[in-house]
């Protein structure tokens, strides 16, 4: 479904789902061993993103889950329908509205909110479309990232935004404190949140706070529609 020149910008795998899908938990991405732990047994999930499906291989395997993915580009979709995984090429802007409200349990979106072109109308959909959202990205705020900008007055290179400017898939890059305050904006609630140190171990930070956003160089928010109970 990566209809456009443009979609081919918003390489859902360039950030990295880098663990093959038929290992352990011990090799996935620690952001997403977190995730995993934040996801029930038994739960429907969709990933949007799903790399090579890394996550989704160990939800099925360990937690039974009923996991669906939407991967953009076609070496992703390829590898996950490779090891037996129910995955679609699909673009996060564009395909999400063909999705009944509440249809999953859990929706995820890791490391991939930065790479999308409407990111505010994605996270609406995510809360659409399942009872719980649980959305990754790295942290513009990030002290290094700062500091790397006052220095040298070029764009940045860290562990979690590895590309140059000029082929870089992200294109909507964000703070922890901008991701909060659009949360606030749209009336979408946080239900938790985890901020990420450099090696992917978790502080214990207020999300809202200065700290968080000068620390942190990612965030886990789990997500629900206001509405929700």
């Amino acid at each position: 479904m990566a209809a456009s020149g443009e979609s081919a910008a918003l390489d859902f795998g360039a950030a990295g789902k880098a663990a093959a899908p038929t290992g352990t938990v011990g090799e996935l991405r620690q952001d997403l061993r977190l995730i995993a732990e934040m996801i029930e047994t038994g739960s429907r999930v969709l990933d949007i993103g799903c790399g090579d499906g890394a996550l989704l291989a160990y939800l099925a395997r360990e937690k039974n889950v009923d996991g669906r993915g939407i991967e953009l580009s076609q070496s992703g979709v390829n590898a996950c329908v490779g090891h037996g995984l129910s995955v679609i090429q699909g673009d996060a802007d564009s395909d999400l509205e063909a999705y009944p409200p509440g249809g999953f349990d859990v929706v995820v979106l890791s490391q991939t909110l930065q790479a999308t072109r409407r990111p505010r109308r994605v996270v609406e959909e995510l809360v659409r479309i399942g009872r719980r959202a649980i959305v990754s990205f790295p942290n513009f705020g990030f002290w290094q990232i700062r500091l790397g900008l006052l220095l040298t007055g070029r764009m940045p290179l860290s562990h979690c935004l590895a590309h140059p400017w000029y082929e870089t898939p992200n294109i909507h890059l964000c703070t922890i404190r901008d991701f909060v305050a659009l949360c606030d904006e749209i009336g979408v609630r946080i239900d938790r949140s985890l901020t990420l140190d450099r090696h992917g171990q978790p502080y214990s930070l207020d999300p809202r706070g200065n700290l968080a956003n000068l620390l942190a160089e990612q965030g886990i928010f789990v997500l629900c529609g206001s509405a929700s109970p």
